[in-house]
């Protein structure tokens, strides 16, 4: 070929973002298009992280300086499925990667979990993210609140629901979230997890940000603090296990306080079996479970219930299916092999690939879609004899079609007038960033020459 390899990346998160560096970084040209739904780049880390995590800074230098490169071009406000179609990127590109990551909260199948005021955990992220798409109000009027999960989401969720609104100011959340944890009632968090401490899914450094909250109490309750055999095989074996336990003993141990505006509960071994409630939550029963052995629990018959007036549940994210693409629903996937993406007889669609969330499940942490998007590229490189070759491959011909469509896209340029701005806004009220919420407001930013 003797132009540069023409690549549509659709989705700017950190799993496209990393596709594209690894492009950039192989011995063939490439010239690479990044296109996502939202105005601005980031993905996850901009509407998918707590905003007071201590570690979105330096994610975010990372990706910016990819974006930054000279052969990546980012199209913000451009949704696959509504303003291009599968057919007009393969006429446009070369070949094309689906990076669109997982947006949607999985389904806990148990009575009265459909009861106002029980809500998946993605609904309060996007909220407390400023996501254009999400409720601008959220009201908190229950004083104690249960959190279903064990992983990273469910003790952001967690700690944002316990934190004081003041402690947020130096991030950079909204005025309207700011002022709906203001107005919170929020009294007691209950987190719950169905299996033991040693079988837990958050990291350490997550775990030990819950303890660095003015004001707020992590109680670790003691029943249902159990080790087995393949817990204690497990904190020989894995430090991160093993950190994790540790901490949580010292936490179960020591004096309680009694004299702070809330408190963080952490329960082991605590099953959800129903909501309770009629017009709204009113209760949270789970059965008591005991460890099996092998890492594994099973039921006790023993309940209990818990008097909480909202329920949370972050017991994992699902993909949207994409238009054009075969979708396994069982999975939340792609239907892929090594990030090839497969028709429904099972062929691979030729120049058509995926990675990242929408590739592999919504499992491990961003780091790991390094690896994801490593696989992914290698094998679009070793299938470039057989790629078909766009008909309309040159830079310009995709924006002619995006403009004759109306399609206000912006661009890394426009994103740098956006990042200013919410900088500005930052600034007036000596705080870092102010978030821009509404997608409109965001595009005219993004556009104003």
């Amino acid at each position: 070929m003797t132009r540069p390899l023409r690549v549509a990346i659709v989705g700017a998160g950190p799993a496209g973002v990393y596709a594209a560096d690894i492009l950039t970084k192989s011995e063939t040209p490439v010239e690479i298009d990044l296109l996502d739904r939202m105005p601005a780049p980031y993905g996850l880390i901009r509407y998918g992280v707590a905003p007071d995590h201590p570690r979105i800074k330096g994610i975010v230098s990372a990706l910016h300086r990819v974006l930054e490169k000279p052969e990546i071009r980012f199209l913000g406000h451009v949704d696959y499925g509504v303003d291009v179609k599968l057919d007009d990127l393969r006429h446009h590109y070369d070949a094309v990667i689906f990076a669109t990551g997982a947006d949607q909260d999985r389904a806990l199948d148990i009575p009265g979990i459909d009861l106002p005021h029980s809500f998946g955990a993605a609904d309060f992220v996007y909220w407390y993210d400023g996501y254009p798409e999400a409720p601008r109000d959220w009201t908190l009027d229950g004083e104690e609140v249960a959190v279903i999960g064990a992983g990273n989401v469910a003790l952001d969720v967690a700690r944002v629901l316990a934190k004081q609104a003041d402690d947020l100011v130096s991030t950079e959340i909204p005025d309207n979230v700011h002022a709906g944890l203001k107005d919170s009632r929020v009294t007691d968090v209950h987190l719950f997890a169905r299996r033991g401490p040693a079988q837990a899914k958050f990291t350490p450094l997550e775990l030990r940000e819950l303890d660095h909250q003015a004001d707020v109490e992590v109680i670790v309750h003691p029943e249902g603090f159990e080790l087995d055999a393949a817990s204690e095989e497990a904190i020989r074996t894995n430090n991160q296990v093993k950190t994790i336990v540790k901490t949580l003993q010292d936490w179960a141990l020591r004096d309680p306080k009694h004299d702070t505006a809330r408190r963080l509960h952490l329960h082991f071994l605590r099953s959800p079996v129903e909501v309770l409630g009629t017009d709204r939550v009113e209760g949270f029963k789970v059965e008591v479970m005991e460890l099996s052995g092998d890492g594994n629990v099973r039921g006790t018959g023993e309940y209990e219930t818990y008097p909480v007036q909202q329920v949370y549940r972050a017991v994992g994210y699902l993909s949207s299916p994409l238009a054009d693409i075969p979708f396994d629903h069982q999975t939340g996937t792609v239907t892929n092999e090594g990030g090839r993406v497969l028709d429904l007889d099972g062929e691979h669609i030729p120049g058509v690939y995926t990675t990242g969330w929408i590739k592999r499940g919504p499992v491990g942490l961003i780091g790991h879609t390094k690896g994801d998007a490593l696989e992914t590229i290698n094998n679009l490189l070793a299938d470039l004899a057989t790629i078909p070759k766009a008909e309309e491959p040159s830079g310009e011909s995709i924006l002619r079609l995006l403009e004759d469509r109306g399609v206000e896209y912006t661009t890394w340029e426009g994103w740098a007038r956006l990042d200013a701005h919410e900088k500005a806004l930052g600034e007036a009220q000596g705080r870092e960033r102010i978030k821009v919420v509404p997608r409109d407001e965001m595009v005219r930013i993004s556009r104003s020459e």
